[in-house]
């Protein structure tokens, strides 16, 4: 996994999941497994498979925090920044639409309600970082198709 930009907000955030799910989130789930173990045969016990189930979904979980919080920086608040940078949450005009949409550039980790997040490392990402509004930026499409962009405002 490559390193991974966050606030501090979002990184403590995190760690809090992640000591939740390391220590309560297992506990819980053995109980429910134990719990679902006594009814009986396992082999028709949906009780038992879901518990499984939700275990194998945590544990993945637990592994992504660990990966992600293990290459982590710090990013401070680049709001009211006049350039693009990571943190930076902008409005953004596509060529051809006259609607204005919101992104934050930065990891998914870091979604809020009512913004999109765009990755700091894809396409649109590479193309916003140390612009500002008013430009109008290009970069390559998933279909490899040059696609534009206006810069609106940054928040």
């Amino acid at each position: 996994m490559s390193e991974t930009s966050l606030s501090q907000e979002a990184h403590d955030r995190l760690q809090a999941e992640l000591e939740q799910l390391t220590t309560f989130g297992r506990i819980e789930v053995a109980n429910r497994i134990e719990a679902a173990r006594a009814l009986g045969d396992l082999s028709e016990n949906g009780d038992y498979h879901a518990a499984k189930d939700d275990q194998g979904k945590m544990e993945s979980r637990i592994r992504h925090l660990q990966a992600l919080l293990k290459k982590v920086t710090i990013v401070g608040d680049a709001g009211g920044g006049d350039t693009i940078a990571t943190g930076s949450v902008v409005s953004l005009r596509f060529e051809g639409d006259d609607d204005v949409e919101k992104y934050l550039i930065g990891s998914i980790e870091e979604r809020r309600d009512g913004v999109s997040v765009v990755s700091p490392g894809s396409p649109l990402g590479q193309a916003l970082l140390g612009h500002k509004a008013g430009e109008t930026v290009q970069y390559k499409g998933p279909h490899e198709n040059d696609l534009k962009v206006e810069i609106a405002e940054i928040h």
